[in-house]
């Protein structure tokens, strides 16, 4: 947050730096992108950065920032997996029709 300045900013670079990490690892590893499965791992991402920017915001020390936001992903990610939290599936419905929009 001290080199943005922007609480917006500093959420939105701490979820794309992580999704970032996680994309390259997958294409390193030859798997399909966490991206691109039902898996709860950006809103996990941004549970951690807000808490972080959040803590920074209200004037906490930096380690205890980082381990609250760390912690937030951790647990949001974690259980996750472990309980099989998911978004529901995209549905694909029959598109309108170009007589039907105004």
């Amino acid at each position: 947050l001290a080199i943005t300045g922007s609480p917006v900013v500093s959420v939105i670079t701490g979820v794309l730096t992580a999704t970032s990490g996680g994309i390259l690892r997958d294409l390193l590893a030859g798997e399909p992108s966490v991206l691109l499965r039902p898996e709860i791992y950006v809103t996990a991402a941004l549970a951690g950065a807000a808490l972080f920017t959040l803590c920074d915001l209200v004037g906490m020390p930096a380690l205890p920032s980082s381990l609250l936001g760390f912690a937030a992903d951790f647990l949001v990610r974690g259980g996750a997996l472990k309980f099989g939290w998911s978004f529901p599936a995209y549905k694909s419905r029959p598109g309108r029709r170009p007589e039907d929009i105004p």
